[in-house]
């Protein structure tokens, strides 16, 4: 059986969560089935035929951004020639479906993330283009996948459709004990830390839990994240430069580093207030790291209820006042067993394989 996979960055995964999911997919599932990835040409300065067994095709777009409507458009277009299942990862370019659907019976898989169309970032019209595209996608895909049952029942609620639920894997992180030389580039590791990895943005309640952490001097904070890519990121960083136990680091890509900074946190800072299942979100659990989360529906299906939530300022840090070394400990115990029970590769590979191997239903 043919699979293209459409939607993502591309393979090696060096981007963000569906990268990730598509590398694990296909690492897990290669033997099995016949997989294209599409990958955006512009991402990559070489663009070998195949990666690791898969299949590569590339396509002269962004894969983010406005130019990942015709991206996935082209993509699925490309796919038609030769796939028996297409698996779109978003829902950018899912306006074409019905067209795509005129054309061909072949079967269409669509994972619609976390309701995009409601992020901060987006204007008015991006937001109505987005969830103009989700509806369609719902509609017209034979499959939904929703990767947290709070999506899953939003989609029920709104459309009144069915999905299958189906999340993120995490065990590809690993514990690491801070090395001499990362300590030596980041001193203040030394100490206990609290620890937070995200995209810079409003959403991610980035502003919220530097103020808590800058009001106190319990316990610093250490975030990595894109401070430079907007002018949001640039002024927070700007203005909490003299802060001295609050440490805004720049993106780091070795997986090794950021790996040693996470493990070894006192605990994880979770301000996403947008999305489904967060990628950051299961690595953290899967580490074993007590997570304090945006009270959200999504933060709380993907924990369980069981790690410690905050809706504002003063929650945050009555949490920081408060909570005790034993409670932390417990709760990150808590979340590793959450994270082995749910949140494993091997899982996850297992449930699309099904879905795959599903004949198509004809509605």
């Amino acid at each position: 059986m043919k699979i293209a996979i459409i939607g993502t960055v591309g393979l090696p995964a060096k981007y963000g969560g569906w990268e990730t999911l598509t590398e694990h997919l296909t690492d897990n599932l290669c033997d099995k089935f016949d997989i294209t990835v599409y990958c955006s040409g512009k991402k990559y300065a070489e663009h070998p035929p195949t990666y690791k067994g898969v299949q590569l095709k590339y396509v002269n777009l962004d894969a983010n951004g406005v130019q990942s409507i015709p991206y996935d458009i082209v993509s699925m277009l490309s796919a038609l020639r030769f796939a028996d299942v297409l698996v779109i990862l978003g829902v950018s370019g899912c306006i074409f479906l019905p067209v795509i659907k005129l054309l061909s019976k072949k079967k269409i898989i669509v994972n619609i993330d976390g309701m995009e169309w409601r992020r901060a970032k987006w204007g008015r019209f991006a937001k109505w283009f987005l969830k103009l595209s989700e509806a369609t996608a719902v509609r017209f895909a034979d499959v939904t996948i929703a990767d947290n049952k709070a999506i899953q029942q939003y989609v029920s609620a709104q459309y009144g459709r069915p999905s299958e639920l189906i999340a993120y894997g995490a065990d590809h992180v690993t514990q690491q004990p801070i090395s001499g030389e990362v300590l030596q580039r980041f001193p203040f590791l030394r100490h206990d830390y609290a620890f937070k990895v995200c995209r810079i943005e409003p959403e991610n309640n980035v502003q919220l839990i530097i103020d808590v952490f800058a009001s106190q001097t319990r316990m610093p904070l250490v975030i990595v994240g894109n401070w430079a890519n907007s002018a949001y990121g640039q002024e927070l960083k700007q203005k909490y430069a003299q802060v001295a136990h609050v440490h805004l680091l720049d993106p780091i890509y070795d997986q090794s580093i950021l790996n040693q900074l996470r493990s070894n946190c006192r605990m994880y800072v979770h301000g996403h207030s947008a999305g489904g299942t967060n990628p950051s979100l299961v690595e953290a659990m899967y580490l074993g790291l007590p997570i304090l989360a945006f009270g959200v529906s999504y933060n709380r299906e993907t924990t369980q209820n069981q790690a410690r939530y905050f809706d504002d300022e003063a929650g945050l840090l009555a949490i920081l006042n408060t909570v005790q070394p034993d409670e932390l400990q417990a709760i990150g115990r808590t979340m590793k067993r959450i994270a082995e029970e749910n949140y494993t590769w091997s899982t996850i590979s297992a449930k699309y394989a099904a879905l795959f191997d599903t004949p198509r239903q004809v509605r």
